[in-house]
């Protein structure tokens, strides 16, 4: 029992292969990647806005109401002092109740703290005001 040590003892043997052949794995890969992208959901991504539905172009301009919030906490009403919390959620549940609801335009001053302009917002749509706003934006560019 004998070992071949070169390949020039008989040359009618054929040397074995010693590469895999890839070929039928590349396709089997290919398939696959093509399988995962058909499954893979569609990623949406949406926020959710409630657009204004498409009425016809009413004569009369809304009515405004402008709640103006001053550095020190003061709460108006079209310029007149509302003084207690429960009566400005009197007066928005009021302008809530109206066929026509009034658009309500919220100006907050530049010093005022964050929290009393949340608390008016928050009553506002806690209390069904659709069209709020707040204006006067320019003033915080600085």
């Amino acid at each position: 029992m004998g070992m071949k040590v070169s390949a020039s003892d008989n040359a009618a043997d054929p040397e074995p292969m010693m590469e895999i052949n890839t070929t039928p794995l590349i396709d089997v890969m290919l398939v696959l990647i093509i399988m995962l992208i058909i499954t893979i959901p569609i990623q949406t991504h949406a926020v959710k806005l409630n657009m204004p539905v498409a009425n016809p172009p009413s004569v009369t301009p809304p009515e405004i109401v402008e709640i103006y919030v001053d550095f020190d906490d003061t709460i108006l009403w079209n310029g007149v002092v509302v003084p207690t919390r429960p009566q400005l959620e009197a007066r928005l549940q009021a302008a809530a109740a109206q066929a026509v609801q009034p658009e309500v335009h919220l100006r907050p001053n530049k010093l005022v703290e964050y929290k009393t302009v949340s608390m008016v917002m928050a009553s506002a749509q806690r209390l069904g005001i659709t069209k709020l706003g707040v204006i006067g934006n320019e003033q915080f560019a600085q």
